[in-house]
């Protein structure tokens, strides 16, 4: 689940582990992310999840080791494989985010997500007005276009949202913001998800100005105005994300 729009897919439902290696995965990330597997629990031996999961002990290992790197667990000898706190999780991992998102973030992070995100989006909007190429305002053009057709889609209006932000990362030409790729999608799904559950008929309404007034200034490159159109959309999602 690690690859860009794997987040808006499970907007429909839980995405299937496509091997042994990542159902391991999945299956004890989303335990540490929901708290089924509490921070300080020693994970049982290797013999229990082997018999608990069907897999071989070289297909543990390896997820246990992914796990590790994730900053979600850590093997200790002698100890066993400790679940850690969220402070020490790669929150910019994409794959960790989607356990959170499936868990269901608490309104803490929610909050704290939201105030990172301002940060991150308003300063890509800038960066991508001032340094954006012919070739990636074409392409923030026709996703702008593709998030109105697909206004009654839950899930490829979401994917349109994420592309018009995720060219928005590249055109920044700054390595730092396009590797924030994931945190952006995760602001995208969370703030639709919500109204996926109220019912909503119409995705793109609510911002569209929004969006063409972001367009625009990205086109004429202007930065600050780009930067207000961004903190206007942002401001938007804020009330869906946070729920007030």
């Amino acid at each position: 689940m690690s690859e860009p729009g794997s987040l808006v897919r499970a907007l429909s439902g839980r995405l299937v582990a496509r091997n042994f290696h990542s159902y391991v995965i999945s299956e004890i990330g989303i335990g540490i992310a929901s708290g089924r597997l509490a921070v300080g629990a020693i994970l049982p031996n290797d013999a229990e999840m082997m018999d608990r999961y069907g897999v071989s002990r070289t297909v543990l290992r390896e997820a246990l080791k992914t796990l590790e790197a994730k900053g979600l667990v850590e093997a200790r000898a002698k100890v066993g494989t400790r679940v850690l706190s969220r402070s020490r999780w790669n929150l910019y991992d994409r794959q960790v985010l989607g356990w959170i998102q499936e868990a269901g973030p608490d309104a803490a992070f929610l909050r704290s997500y939201v105030e990172l995100r301002e940060v991150i989006e308003m300063q890509t909007a800038r960066f991508a007005a001032a340094r954006r190429s012919a070739e990636q305002l074409r392409m923030l053009l026709y996703w702008l276009s593709q998030r109105s057709t697909m206004a009654a889609l839950a899930e490829p209006f979401a994917l349109a949202e994420f592309e018009f932000h995720r060219i928005l990362c590249e055109a920044s030409q700054n390595p730092f913001l396009r590797a924030a790729q994931g945190l952006v999608e995760f602001g995208v799904v969370q703030a639709i998800a919500p109204q996926v559950k109220a019912g909503a008929q119409d995705f793109a309404a609510q911002k569209s100005a929004l969006y063409q007034a972001l367009a625009d200034a990205v086109a004429r490159n202007a930065p600050d105005a780009a930067a207000e159109a961004m903190a206007a959309i942002l401001a938007s999602d804020r009330i869906w994300i946070l729920g007030a």
